[in-house]
């Protein structure tokens, strides 16, 4: 179970060798050469104080605001849109300035709404407003570096400089080391049950300011405003809020840990983490220890999607991050293909009344960025999506061109539409796109 000499470069943690002064993602007006100096040498007693002028300073609360209007996000409860803020930013930017010093500020509600989830139901979303997304920015600016310098290496997701993809190729790495055996363990609604006492006792290890944690604690005590019912959470993080990801990771930073003292091999983004491990015996030890810190720690594991196997085996494979590994194969998750197929009809409709180059310049987008998110997925996806696209708007064409409806394919669409008729007008292909990208390699 332990990790041993033998561990590969690639696998190794770094964390002992990253330098913050070399992290080009720092705001430069908070983070001076000193304090990144000090990140690395330490700072008395342990936790960090005065933060509170850096979270004021003007350029902070600028350099917050342009990463604000760079989201386009929709209005808070007060009704402020980016545009409107855009109007007249130097006025809104200094009044957040005046009543963060005069100590004045405090944050608005949250504005609650539900978006779709990939495999049905709906995911609650908390759209706070634009002047709580800038100061909650400024306070991310200034907090961020002091947060990144303890976080490891088997943490992904939300984090400057790495991705999902990191995390993709970790794990396909350890399983073609011969790790296979794997518990997928899932945190239910973990954004939504951290507790909040904890949660400050983790920040207040950190950091000493107290307006700056008083400040915290009031946006973990927002408001939620959904319809015309309001109620103030006692538990979780609000989704969609611009410092819950860092605080989530600070949280489950201590799991990370738990496991990594443990030797045990965990890839974790945000809450969705797997353990990879040799053999069925480690698999079966190493739930114990995360089941251990969830409950010390106020989470909960859910009891129908925590499983493990081994994934080498037909039927026991497992989902993490839109990826589905089973039998040897890294294939595109059941939901995540589904989520596809469903922007694709509706970009496709057959009623919609506009012309195909308009309709393809729409789609293309779509097709490339998924395509970009699943290249290494097992080749025929591809050969099978295409031809689910170019049957949609054949569809929409013979719709449009006022021909006999037909299901199934059709021999005089094929010749009316061939496939090259569709690659002339731009149409993006994910089986030449794959074509090209392996004859690169």
């Amino acid at each position: 179970m332990l990790l041993s000499a033998s561990v590969p470069q690639w696998a190794k943690q770094a964390q002992e060798t990253r330098d913050p002064r070399t992290w080009g993602w720092v705001e430069p007006s908070v983070w001076t050469e000193r304090m990144l100096d000090a990140l690395v040498n330490g700072v008395t007693g342990g936790q960090w104080y005065s933060l509170w002028d850096k979270v004021c300073d003007r350029r902070t609360l600028e350099a917050s605001w342009v990463a604000v209007a760079r989201n386009h996000g929709a209005a808070g409860v007060d009704g402020m849109s980016i545009e409107r803020f855009a109007a007249q930013a130097e006025r809104y930017l200094g009044e957040i300035e005046a009543d963060l010093r005069a100590g004045n500020y405090r944050p608005g509600d949250v504005r609650r709404i539900y978006i779709p989830k990939a495999g049905g139901g709906q995911r609650p979303l908390g759209i706070p407003t634009v002047k709580d997304r800038i100061v909650q920015g400024a306070l991310k600016r200034v907090l961020e570096p002091i947060f990144e310098w303890e976080f490891l290496d088997v943490s992904y997701g939300f984090r400057p400089g790495r991705s999902a993809k990191d995390a993709l190729r970790t794990v396909d790495a350890w399983i073609k080391a011969g790790y296979t055996w794997v518990v997928d363990a899932d945190l239910k609604s973990d954004f939504d049950t951290i507790p909040h006492a904890e949660l400050m006792t983790q920040v207040a290890r950190h950091l000493s300011d107290g307006r700056v944690l008083d400040l915290i604690s009031a946006y973990l005590g927002q408001g939620i405003l959904e319809g015309l019912t309001r109620w103030t959470p006692a538990r979780g993080t609000p989704q969609g809020a611009v410092l819950s990801p860092l605080l989530a990771n600070l949280y489950l930073h201590g799991l990370d840990r738990r496991m990594q003292a443990q030797g045990y091999r965990i890839a974790r983004y945000a809450d969705d983490f797997v353990i990879l491990c040799a053999d069925e015996l480690d698999a079966r030890r190493a739930l114990d220890p995360v089941q251990t810190w969830t409950q010390e720690h106020g989470l909960t594991l859910h009891p129908d999607k925590t499983q493990r196997g081994d994934c080498r085996q037909p039927g026991h494979g497992f989902d993490f991050l839109g990826y589905r590994f089973e039998n040897g194969q890294r294939r595109v998750r059941a939901k995540s293909l589904h989520a596809i197929k469903d922007k694709i009809r509706a970009k496709t409709g057959r009623t919609r009344g506009e012309s195909l180059t308009r309709i393809i310049a729409d789609l293309n987008p779509v097709l490339k960025g998924w395509y970009s998110y699943f290249k290494h997925a097992y080749p025929p996806i591809f050969h099978l999506l295409d031809g689910f696209i170019r049957r949609r708007l054949r569809a929409l064409l013979r719709r449009q061109h006022r021909l006999h409806s037909r299901t199934g394919r059709s021999k005089a669409d094929h010749s009316r539409w061939p496939n090259a008729f569709f690659a002339a007008q731009g149409l993006f292909t994910m089986t030449e796109a794959h074509a090209l990208a392996c004859q690169s390699r």
